[in-house]
């Protein structure tokens, strides 16, 4: 396998969850990690900061830069893009993992929620991509990994939620056309997404707390899966939408019963899955997708 000894990470949202477990993954080889988040002051529901989250990338091993940004905002996006290079020399790989949700239907969502939601998702990664780009386009294998779904059209994907559906799928879509528009400049961008129902503060607080995350894995299967991803020669893989599990099945990982959180409660599906995309042989899952 790979390592990302050196290599510099510029991560949206990465005080907490997949982002920050992404983040120490890659710091147990000796990365340097940008953790580009709001968060500096704790929060009563949201745990960990963008301090706590450099202080657990630095005990694993890599060393870790706080930058409090909104990626709404260009100038302060841009700001933590060239803090990120004076620190570190460089940027080698974003992580486009910063997102809003609210699962509402059309006559139930606001339209500051709709603004926010769309601000982050598909702006902020298509921003986020644009500023670091100029340095991705120098650095040995520049990797852009986008935490967003497979884009399936299925109907049932966009009725219940159609404005977060919109919003999530805009990540994607900056997938198909950046892998296309850089793939001979050498710039892999894909997109990474989990199988299942991962153990985060939104499943607590948004979509059915104690009780959904015991169906539930952990953050490390996306972690791994990322890692994978970005130890890939980047002019080799690009454009792909990657599922969690089946990715690493395909590259040898046979044992997934470490990645849950309660043995013994069926696995919840996630959303965006497409029907037809068979989980690893042994792996079965409930009826219900989370939240639902």
């Amino acid at each position: 396998m790979g390592s990302l000894q050196g290599k510099t990470l510029f991560i949206t949202g990465a005080s907490r969850g997949i982002g920050l477990a992404i983040a120490k993954r890659a710091a147990q080889d000796g990365a340097n990690v940008a953790v580009a988040a709001k968060t500096v002051e704790p929060h009563p529901r949201l745990p960990g900061t963008i301090h706590t989250a450099v202080e657990e990338i630095e005990k694993a091993g890599g060393k870790g830069l706080a930058i409090q940004v909104d990626v709404r905002f260009e100038e302060s996006l841009q700001a933590a893009v060239d803090k990120t290079v004076e620190t570190f020399g460089g940027i080698d790989i974003c992580i486009n993992n910063a997102s809003a949700i609210q699962l509402t239907g059309t006559l139930e969502t606001e339209m500051k929620r709709y603004d926010l939601m769309n601000q982050i998702n598909a702006r902020g990664t298509f921003l986020t991509s644009k500023c670091c780009l100029p340095y991705l386009l120098k650095a040995d294998n520049p990797h852009v990994l986008n935490i967003s779904p497979p884009l399936d059209m299925d109907p049932r994907w966009f009725g219940p939620h159609v404005a977060y559906t919109m919003a999530k799928y805009g990540m994607s879509l900056c997938v198909l056309g950046m892998a296309e528009e850089f793939k001979e400049k050498g710039v892999a961008f894909n997109a990474l997404w989990p199988r299942t129902a991962i153990a985060t503060a939104a499943v607590r607080n948004v979509l059915g707390g104690e009780e959904a995350i015991k169906g539930c894995r952990t953050v490390e299967i996306m972690a791994d899966a990322a890692h994978t991803i970005l130890t890939q020669p980047s002019k080799e893989c690009t454009g792909n939408f990657f599922i969690d599990d089946t990715l690493l099945y395909e590259h040898g990982e046979r044992d997934f019963d470490k990645y849950r959180i309660d043995p013994g409660y069926e696995l919840l599906p996630d959303f965006f899955v497409p029907s037809n995309d068979t989980p690893p042989p042994g792996i079965s899952l409930s009826s219900t997708t989370v939240g639902h």
